[in-house]
């Protein structure tokens, strides 16, 4: 199932199932859950029959990010080899652990704001899992007991805020500053989280382009690793790190900048498209 929230000319935020191949969106809002995250928390990955709830068209909502109230966004950074070497950082050995403020959170077509106290905004593709059953000292053995379902995110970061402190969760929180979606796609319809191709492009320009396999700490291992310290939450986003091509890494350096659209892609979850402008 691809879980999403949606809306109708301006309405309330609902949440559905996207139904891709039929261009359709089936409206979840008369089943007992309130939102996307109560569906999660409560282990939904299957809806009943079409005709069993109201559909529209997919031209006639609005997608939205597919979990607007996370109870927290972990991200992970220096995730990839290849970045490490570009950010000319040494391998970690232990995950390098950030939050990201959910007042970040955007879904499909909305903009990026280039913050006027930043002149470095960069860009970085990630896989996302999101945790469906929640526990704490969970076993890197149970991780599929655990993961609800995956997502893409772009890790949007103001790199000079960023470099200015040793804390990079500000930087990378910025309103905006979190593209999400389109769908949360459940567990079950991804064989292999870990053999995805992931990419992103600017402008049809494709900057970042690299496979899910490259991660150096895989979901088991963020599962065992974040739950041994904090018990994770039903909702709870985990961003798992960027490949290599980032803005930071390049020379010359390659800011976003106002006019252009941002192009995030993974295999089996689909693409988020943003288009960037000024504060």
């Amino acid at each position: 199932m691809k879980l999403v929230s949606f809306s109708i000319e301006g309405g309330a935020v609902n949440p559905g199932a996207l139904m891709e191949e039929m261009n359709l969106v089936i409206d979840l809002s008369s089943t007992p859950y309130a939102d996307t995250l109560a569906m999660i928390a409560a282990g939904v990955t299957a809806i009943d029959p079409p005709g069993t709830y109201p559909a529209y068209q997919l031209s006639d909502v609005r997608l939205h990010a597919p979990l607007l109230n996370p109870p927290r966004i972990f991200a992970i950074g220096l995730n990839y080899r290849e970045h490490a070497i570009e950010s000319k950082l040494p391998f970690p050995d232990f995950p390098v652990v950030f939050f990201k403020l959910h007042t970040a959170i955007i879904g499909p077509g909305e903009s990026i704001v280039l913050p006027k106290n930043s002149s470095e905004p960069d860009y970085e593709v990630e896989l996302a899992f999101v945790i469906g059953k929640g526990g704490y000292r969970i076993p890197a053995s149970a991780w599929r007991e655990h993961v609800y379902g995956y997502t893409i995110v772009n890790d949007v970061s103001a790199r000079d805020i960023q470099r200015s402190t040793s804390q990079w969760s500000m930087a990378k929180s910025f309103p905006t500053f979190c593209p999400m979606g389109p769908a949360i796609v459940t567990a079950d319809e991804i064989a292999d989280p870990h053999a995805l191709k992931i990419g992103l492009s600017i402008e049809g320009e494709v900057l970042q382009n690299s496979t899910t396999s490259e991660l150096i700490f895989k979901i088991p291992e963020l599962v065992e690793y974040l739950s041994s310290i904090a018990p994770l939450l039903p909702g709870d986003i985990i961003s798992t790190g960027t490949p290599s091509g980032v803005g930071m890494g390049r020379t010359p350096r390659r800011w976003l900048k106002p006019g252009e659209t941002v192009r995030a892609t993974i295999e089996g979850l689909g693409s988020l498209t943003n288009p960037v402008v000024a504060e």
